[in-house]
């Protein structure tokens, strides 16, 4: 059995972010499952398609460094604004829309700061797109 893919409201974590959040998709592709729209390893807009994670522990992340500098040195965790590195990595590579591949259950990218960003829960609910 395929992954399962991520639709929009999948539910995204960074392991340097308190809180998970549900990942926007537009329907730009009009590659629907379950009624929402399919992601394809381009979306990763920061704001748009991935929102904050609550704090950002991150050292590498400016605000973190000048919080924990400003601290003595305590890790001082601050806002988050994910700033990824690059395209979603995603297991599936050959199913596509507008030959972009398409974001599957256990897709990850990466942040600037360090962070990992993982899908938690893709979504949908089965494989088939409609």
């Amino acid at each position: 059995m395929s992954p399962l893919p991520v639709v929009s409201g999948a539910l995204l974590q960074c392991a340097m972010g308190t809180t998970p959040t549900p990942m926007t998709v537009l329907p730009i592709a009009r590659v629907m499952v379950e009624g929402r729209p399919v992601a394809r390893v381009t979306d990763n807009v920061p704001g748009l398609n991935i929102v904050p994670f609550g704090l950002c522990s991150s050292p590498a992340n400016p605000a973190v460094a000048a919080a924990t500098v400003a601290a003595l040195g305590v890790l001082t965790p601050m806002p988050c604004w994910p700033v990824p590195a690059g395209p979603w990595i995603s297991p599936v590579t050959r199913t596509v829309a507008g030959s972009i591949p398409l974001l599957a259950a256990g897709s990850t990218c990466l942040c600037a700061y360090g962070g990992v960003i993982t899908v938690q829960l893709p979504g949908a609910l089965r494989s088939q797109a409609t």
